[in-house]
């Protein structure tokens, strides 16, 4: 039974913690180069994001929904990545390629959850 108000943070933070998993599992056991882990991570975050929700709620988001959703996974793995990138920043000064590379990686997560969301019409 669907209820009323989705808690759209525990979405969130799921496909969050689900990212901050997969992605060194993959890495790891796989062997997949960066961009290609990050794209296949992304995608079945999102896609899992996506099927949870339609199950959980018995219906797709619907707009101020989705721009919740995504907004507060881009929130949440942004804060994730500008630590990552502050440690990065400790250690050695990234170059201008190396923060478009990285910038890059972030912005496929949000991005295909938005595509994987689509709303409700």
């Amino acid at each position: 039974m669907p209820s009323s108000a989705p808690r759209l943070s525990h979405y969130a933070l799921g496909a969050t913690l689900a990212c901050v998993l997969l992605n060194p599992l993959l890495r790891l056991f796989v062997h997949l180069p960066g961009p290609l882990a990050t794209l296949l991570v992304a995608a079945v975050v999102a896609a899992g994001l996506a099927l949870s929700f339609r199950w959980r709620q018995a219906r797709r988001p619907e707009p101020a929904e989705r721009r919740v959703l995504v907004g507060l996974y881009a929130l949440t793995l942004g804060l994730l990545y500008a630590a990552l990138l502050l440690l990065m920043a400790f250690k050695d000064t990234p170059s201008p390629a190396a923060l478009l590379l990285f910038a890059a990686h972030y912005i496929a997560y949000p991005l295909l959850a938005s595509f994987a969301l689509p709303p409700e019409r």
